[in-house]
């Protein structure tokens, strides 16, 4: 069967930067719903749409096809009071801190999406967050190989992912796992990591 519009899509995928550094190799292939539904990169679909099982490809993608330019405006210093203890670089929280602070047009913005923020600094009384995803402003190189195609259930299409699947971003933990505590900033720190089916957008 080959890849098209409305095929759920098995792959293995290798994530480097420009200069071949492995950023991720996960051991599970990621599992999509090809057709522009936002379950990968525009580009990689372009590349797959019409393929067979087996068919395999090393493609570059830069900052704009992926994950943005980086942002300055999305680096937030915030009063360490905000946080829970203890707090390390590297975690993650959910929440457009001064959304609060700001005009409803802002926040109109708000609900769309939360920002995940990742502390980057602690010091004894602020911390520094960073809203840009981890890859932004990189030029990503992927090599991918169609592990399994097979047709969408009626239920797959209508929720806009694999069955069991929720969508997985590269370079950072699943987040959207829909739970209620999140939706706060600070919020809780994200999970590392799940053992949900990998999609990604």
């Amino acid at each position: 069967m080959k890849i098209e519009k409305n095929t759920i899509v098995s792959l293995r995928y290798k994530l480097t930067d420009a200069q071949n550094n492995v950023i991720e190799e996960p051991d599970s292939p990621m599992v999509y719903l090809h057709g522009g539904y936002e379950g990968t990169f525009p580009k990689i679909e372009t590349l797959l749409d019409g393929q067979d099982i087996g068919y395999e490809a090393t493609i570059q993608l830069e900052p704009n096809e992926a994950f943005g330019d980086y942002d300055p405006e999305l680096l937030k210093i915030e009063p360490r009071t905000r946080f829970p203890e203890p707090l390390e670089v590297g975690m993650q929280f959910e929440g457009v801190p001064d959304a609060d602070e700001e005009s409803d047009a802002v926040s109109e913005d708000a609900d769309d999406e939360s920002l995940i923020y990742t502390v980057t600094d602690v010091a004894d009384n602020q911390v520094v967050l960073d809203g840009n995803h981890p890859l932004a402003g990189m030029a990503l190189r992927f090599w991918v190989q169609v592990e399994d195609v097979r047709a969408a259930t009626e239920d797959e299409i209508e929720n806009r992912h694999p069955e069991g699947g929720e969508s997985f971003t590269f370079g950072m933990p699943n987040e959207d796992e829909g739970d209620d505590e999140e939706d706060e900033f600070p919020g809780n720190p994200l999970g590392e990591n799940d053992s949900n089916p990998r999609t990604l957008h």
